[in-house]
């Protein structure tokens, strides 16, 4: 009995490794084709008012004023939050220009339809 936990510990680590490894290589992949129009980042949140504001902050930074210049826009999209979060957002996107606040389902019918160019 031992034995056959160990060997499906032993595995289960193993396929994950295997997974994690393709996903690096497809990243790889994705990320050398970069497309010259740019990289606009999603980021979804919900009740995160005591921290959406440093960690917007913090990446505006490395954005603004770091070597991550391929970023055009972050689209920040409020999933239903009860707190100050969507104020924040807000706030934010009148201070940044590159800051956009976007709803679920306007950000989901974007992704959507997105044309893949050749």
């Amino acid at each position: 009995m031992e034995n056959f936990i160990i060997n499906s510990l032993l595995w289960t680590f193993a396929l994950y490794g295997l997974f994690e490894f393709v996903r690096q290589i497809i990243n790889l992949c994705t990320y050398i084709n970069l497309k010259e129009d740019g990289i606009y980042i999603i980021i979804a949140v919900k009740n995160q008012e005591e921290k959406i504001e440093g960690f917007l902050r913090s990446s505006l930074f490395r954005i603004l004023y770091g070597k991550e210049d391929n970023v055009k826009d972050i689209i920040i999209t409020d999933l239903g939050s009860t707190d100050n979060t969507k104020e924040i957002i807000n706030r934010m996107s009148i201070d940044y220009e590159c800051v956009k606040v976007s709803s679920w389902k306007d950000c989901k019918d974007i992704i959507d339809n997105i044309e893949e160019k050749e």
